[in-house]
């Protein structure tokens, strides 16, 4: 069972007789650091060789990576800067606070000595660095800062005065063996020039490789540490045909792919090492499943994708991108002229799913939304028993999991820790486990038995918009995959599928309500509080609507049942307070519209999310907002886009960072 995850960044950058300046070193890393800025941080630092190759050089900041590029520039300046050399190694992060506050001495690189003979960026928590800290204080180690990341690079130190014979990774191997926790380090030596060693266990990392030609292989070996003897030859690395390489470490694809396009994704306990300009992966352990060598995977991501282009924010691309990602969602999967679906992933299961006990949904934040929107679908199609879970609750409550049960996990990073322990939980307990996750390559990727790839791009925004439509998608596709020999079944499919052929053009039509959601947010953005009611097929549009306008806005804000106004809620409602309701004509509207008269009748005036032309349901309210007409089990898809927008505009009427609110990462795996 792995401990929590902080999700920040780590960008590394090794460059083999690749003739680098200082300068363009530090550009290279500056930029990686820019691509991981949505991931969430409060301070960020590098590493390079000094003027005088034997130094490592440091700069560190509070704050955004424009505040550390300054103070780049101030500090890294010189003819000695602007001199190209053959090999060179720099390392950079993206902090997100979890021991010690931000500041200078607490960011990254942490560094071993006064004299930064070591020096590590660090993902993660080491949960007994308290002992590990301890051990080094007695053997006369002083410590500058608060973090648990300090105690990796004093221990590679001690390690090394301890076994001046160990080569660099032989350093690190030892030293991760004493951790206990979830990590992904890179580290860098004055004592090793020209090599990097990188490791990781439950956080992510990857290696980018760029050369001139192509490798010989595709496949790298994999070592074990435990059964060769130790070497110091160059012959356990990967044969170059030709030696001019650059290599990348990255915690996110999004940081290598303007410089190239073929990576390795690390296991965990593995250690990845640079010497002499080629590559070995090893292995602490040797284990049963243990695959011979890691593959060089090709990624499909372009730069393009991860560039705002004329939008001021990410999240702002990203909802209007939707009619884009839910048609790659459904590509090759769809098949509108034979009504059809396959999904490749998990074809191959369908027998195995159809004879489960129940299917079980689990996922946290937005992606457990997606779950509850697709809840009544799946019950219907399937006629299997669906249970919902909240990934952190689900391993509180040591919920029973049976060998006939399927468990979906949902998460558009595929790292989230809480979604990644259950995982681990239940594939101990012999169920079949399903993937629903944005990132090929990921933890939940990997370790599922077989999944839906939601192909949704690229997500930089830390509010999930277009995953969240892709994930619901993705579901959807299940339900008509699983329904697709129930006789009875085939007409409710076929009117779903021709929904789903239209859905592009009629998102399109919904995005063209901004101009007025943005004047609905001009009367919203100083009030303290909102409420958003609907039932049935749109409860999940609530409170997905309600998170995103917490997240973003700083607001509170609550998505309610509107079943159950009569059982608590009715009492916040007053003419001061802004209530947002969801009324379509689908099979729950007569109940919608008692919920509405209750709520208009205690002076309320809601603003109302209805049909095109449904003026019955207009008239309750001076403002609405009409969306298009869809099959029921398809109008959240349509329902959520409004709320999207009303809280960007909002955040932005706030004053509010949308693309990295505070107190949040990308993917947030704390638990």
């Amino acid at each position: 069972m792995f401990s929590p995850i902080h999700r920040t960044g780590i960008f590394a950058y090794l460059n083999y007789l690749t003739p680098k300046s200082r300068s363009e070193v530090l550009e290279l890393l500056v930029n990686g650091l820019k691509r991981l800025e949505y991931r969430g941080y409060d301070s960020t630092g590098v590493a390079i060789d000094g003027p005088n190759t034997k130094d490592i050089v440091m700069v560190k900041s509070v704050g955004k990576v424009k505040v550390l590029e300054d103070s780049i520039a101030k500090n890294f300046s010189g003819k000695e800067y602007d001199e190209p050399i053959n090999i060179h190694v720099g390392i950079s992060h993206t902090r997100w606070a979890t021991h010690g506050v931000p500041c200078e001495k607490n960011s990254h690189p942490q560094r071993s000595d006064f004299d930064n003979s070591f020096v590590v960026v660090h993902n993660g928590i080491v949960t007994n660095y308290k002992d590990v800290k301890t051990y080094l204080e007695k053997r006369g180690y002083e410590f500058e800062s608060d973090t648990d990341t300090e105690v990796i690079a004093k221990l590679v130190h001690h390690l090394w005065k301890k076994h001046p014979g160990y080569s660099f990774r032989e350093l690190v191997e030892q030293a991760i063996q004493q951790f206990e926790g979830a990590f992904a380090i890179a580290m860098k030596s004055k004592y090793f020039p020209g090599e990097c060693v990188a490791s990781r266990r439950g956080s992510p990392l990857l290696v980018g490789i760029k050369t001139k030609t192509r490798l010989a292989t595709d496949h790298i070996p994999i070592l074990y540490s435990k059964v060769l003897p130790r070497s110091e030859s160059t012959s356990e690395f990967l044969p170059m045909e030709q030696k001019e390489v650059e290599y990348f470490f990255a915690s996110d694809a999004s940081a290598v792919i303007e410089h190239t396009n073929r990576v390795i994704y690390l296991e965990d306990d593995d250690v990845a090492a640079v010497r002499d300009g080629c590559l070995s992966i090893h292995r602490l352990k040797k284990s049963t499943d243990d695959p011979h060598a890691r593959e060089i995977i090709t990624l499909k991501m372009e730069i393009q994708q991860i560039m705002k282009g004329n939008y001021d924010y990410f999240m702002l691309k990203e909802i209007f991108e939707q009619p884009e990602s839910v048609v790659n969602t459904m590509r090759g999967r769809v098949r509108f002229d034979t009504n059809s679906i396959v999904l490749g992933g998990i074809k191959d299961y369908i027998p195995e799913i159809k004879r489960c006990r129940r299917l079980m949904l689990i996922g946290c934040g937005t992606s457990y939304h997606s779950a509850v929107a697709t809840r009544q679908l799946l019950e219907e199609l399937t006629e299997l028993p669906v249970m919902i879970e909240l990934a952190s609750d689900f391993l509180d409550r040591n919920t029973p999991i049976f060998r006939d049960d399927v468990c979906f996990f949902i998460s558009q990073s595929g790292e989230t820790a809480d979604t990644l322990m259950a995982l681990r939980y239940c594939k101990q307990r012999g169920a079949l486990i399903v993937g629903i996750t944005n990132t090929v390559g990921s933890s939940i990727c990997r370790e599922s038995h077989c999944g839906v790839h939601i192909n949704a791009g690229p997500e930089i925004g830390v509010a999930s918009t277009k995953a969240y439509t892709s994930q619901f998608i993705s579901l959807v596709m299940f339900a008509l995959v699983m329904s697709e020999d129930r006789l009875s079944l085939q007409q409710r499919r076929l009117e779903i599928i021709q929904a789903l052929s239209k859905l592009e053009h009629q998102i399109r039509e919904v995005l063209k309500l901004d101009s007025q959601v943005q004047e609905l947010a001009k009367d919203l953005y100083q009030h303290k509080s909102l409420l958003i009611m609907g039932r049935g097929y749109n409860f999940a549009t609530c409170m997905e609507g309600a998170l995103k306008v917490k997240e973003l806005t700083y607001m509170h804000s609550e998505g309610i049942m509107a079943g159950e106004l009569k059982h608590g809620p009715l009492a916040l409602v007053d003419d001061s307070m802004p209530v947002l309701m969801i009324v379509l004509r689908d099979p729950v509207y007569v109940k919608c519209m008692n919920a509405l008269q209750q709520v208009t009748s205690r002076k309320g005036c809601p603003i109302l999310i209805c049909e095109e032309g449904d003026e019955e349901t207009k008239s309750f309210s001076s403002r609405s907002l009409e969306i298009p007409r869809t099959v029921d089990c398809l109008q959240g898809i349509l329902t959520v886009i409004p709320m999207q927008l009303l809280s960007y505009h909002i955040a932005v009427l706030r004053g509010c960072d949308v693309d990295c609110p505070r107190n949040l990462a990308k993917s947030v795996t704390v638990e």
